[in-house]
């Protein structure tokens, strides 16, 4: 292992906000489309989803994830209020999904066959990892709002490769050698 020696530039002001912005892109994170289906004013199911970045572990006992959505999010108050919540962890090769259900909402599942349970959740065909969730807390974050989910019941591959957001882009991971 290497140790830089270079005199460390300067430390730029949280205030400025490409640099927070920079800083923020080089932690790597998943990304998890957070769905559900939710029934319209004429009785039909609405597919309802978004993609987060911001997305992580939080407990086992209970079972808690987080993700955070910004508090101008229009989705979000649609999501929220639905019985069980649907988050699919994207598979390597689901950058184009991702960057859909993070597009217009009209466009969102337009191409996509989502499979759903008996109480709403709502999932991505082919990920890494599916989990059901209800609405655990929301607690309030700045610009954002951290959500926690409880898991109530999941399915996973851990053979399936993630997608990786870093830097901005969507990255592939590397294994280096195997954990024990």
């Amino acid at each position: 292992m290497s140790v830089n020696s270079e005199t460390p530039t300067l430390l730029s002001p949280a205030a400025d906000e490409s640099a927070l912005k920079r800083a923020y892109s080089c932690f790597p994170s998943g990304v998890v489309a957070v769905c559900c289906r939710i029934p319209h004013p004429d009785g039909v199911l609405e597919s309802v989803g978004m993609a987060a970045s911001a997305f992580t572990t939080v407990s086992l006992d209970p079972p808690l994830v987080s993700v955070c959505v910004q508090n101008t999010s229009t989705t979000w108050p649609r999501l929220r209020g639905a019985a069980a919540i649907g988050l699919s962890v994207f598979a390597h090769d689901q950058s184009d999904l991702c960057r859909q259900l993070a597009g217009p909402s009209e466009d969102r599942f337009v191409g996509i066959t989502p499979f759903a349970t008996d109480d709403g959740a709502l999932f991505i065909p082919a990920a890494a990892a599916n989990l059901s969730c209800s609405l655990y807390k929301e607690i309030p974050a700045g610009d954002h709002t951290l959500v926690l989910l409880r898991i109530e019941a999941l399915r996973c591959d851990p053979g399936v490769e993630p997608l990786v957001f870093h830097a901005s882009t969507f990255r592939s991971l590397e294994a280096r050698r195997a954990m024990p």
